[in-house]
C-alpha cells in the first residue's frame, strides 16, 4: 500500500529511441526481457540519464522489481531498551541546573545515548543524556550495579523514584 509499481508503456520488440524520450520525460526506468536496445537508443539513453534493465529469466525480473520496491519503502525503527536506572536523590548545581544521582539497575547507561524518564509507568519526557558522572569523573557509560550523576540538556523536573530507559533505535527489515 505504501509503494507503487506504475508502468507508463508497454510493448514489444526492441528498446527504441521513442521508449527512451518518454522514459527520460517520465523519469522511469526501462525493463526489457530478451531484448537489447539499438546503438542510437543506448547513445540516447546515456545522454538523458535513463535506466535500461535488461533480462533473460523472468524470475530475475521479478526479484529486481520486489527488490526495487523494497528499497522504496521507509525504514521502520524498533527501540531496544539498553539501561535503566533508579533516580534515587536531586542535587541541584548552580548554572548547570538539575542532576539526577542515579543507580543503574540494568543494562549501560551511556553518555549521549537516547532516553525517556518514567514516572509511574508514564513517559514523562524523552531526550539525550547531557552529562554522565561517576563521583566527580567524568563517565562514556556506566553498568549496573554501580551508581552515577546524569545530567540532561533540558529537562529540570526530575523526582526521586523516577526511572531512566536508555534506548537505541533499530532499523527493521521491512517486506
Amino acid at each position: 500500500d505504501e509503494v507503487e509499481l506504475t508502468f507508463v508503456h508497454r510493448a514489444v520488440g526492441g528498446i527504441t529511441e521513442n521508449d527512451i524520450s518518454l522514459a527520460a520525460t517520465t523519469n522511469a526506468t526501462i525493463l526489457g526481457f530478451n531484448v537489447r536496445p539499438d546503438r542510437k537508443a543506448r547513445t540516447l539513453a546515456e545522454s538523458e540519464n535513463v535506466e535500461i534493465r535488461t533480462y533473460e529469466v523472468i524470475y530475475k525480473l521479478l526479484e529486481d522489481i520486489e527488490q526495487a520496491m523494497l528499497g522504496m519503502l521507509a525504514p521502520e525503527f524498533e527501540e531496544v531498551v539498553t539501561g535503566e536506572a533508579e533516580v534515587r536523590e536531586i542535587f541541584r548545581v548552580p548554572r548547570i541546573g538539575a542532576i539526577a544521582g542515579c543507580y543503574v539497575r540494568s543494562g549501560v547507561i551511556t553518555r549521549g545515548s537516547k532516553v525517556r524518564f518514567l514516572r509511574d509507568g508514564t513517559i514523562i519526557w524523552k531526550g539525550a543524556i547531557n552529562s554522565l558522572r561517576r563521583f566527580k569523573e567524568d563517565a562514556r557509560e556506566v553498568r549496573e550495579g554501580f551508581e552515577c550523576g546524569v545530567g540532561l540538556s533540558d529537562f529540570q523536573d526530575l523526582k526521586p523514584g523516577d526511572l531512566i530507559e536508555t534506548y537505541d533505535e533499530q532499523e527493521i527489515a521491512r517486506s
